[in-house]
């Protein structure tokens, strides 16, 4: 795994989280970020100061210099650094929006089992094909 990239933390047990994860691959054409599971042996090591329901509450980035971002603000920090998820990102810089994008993300992911259900994401998830790459630790 290239040391530069960021990392991102990830519940690979929820079908909503990997459905996500496999969609990142995807938008990641710079290959800015590495994948790593939360059951990755790594995972722990990797961000040390979280519990593992810390991790488990939200998705985590974790910068080269040891930086934390998490839920929405993970997705801003990531996204201004992927060209088709600039626009999103823009959004979330805006004043108060980020303070929104966190509330709406705290609900998901406090439901995302259920909207994993009630959205099929375990069967999109099987017909999306992972776009497999060197620095993924999947």
């Amino acid at each position: 795994m290239n040391s530069a990239t960021h990392i991102v933390l990830y519940d690979d047990q929820c079908p909503l989280c990997t459905f996500q994860m496999k969609v990142l691959t995807w938008l990641d054409w710079c290959h800015v970020v590495s994948l790593m599971p939360l059951s990755h042996s790594r995972a722990a090591v990797i961000a040390p100061s979280l519990t593992r329901e810390d991790l488990l509450s939200a998705i985590h980035c974790v910068t080269p210099t040891g930086r934390i971002y998490r839920g929405a603000r993970c997705i801003r920090f990531v996204g201004i650094r992927m060209p088709l998820l600039v626009p999103l990102a823009l959004i979330l810089w805006l004043p108060g929006v980020i303070w929104v994008a966190e509330k709406i993300y705290t609900w998901i992911s406090r439901n995302r089992y259920i909207l994993s259900r009630i959205f099929g994401c375990k069967e999109a998830c099987s017909i999306m094909p992972t776009r497999k790459r060197e620095k993924d630790l999947v």
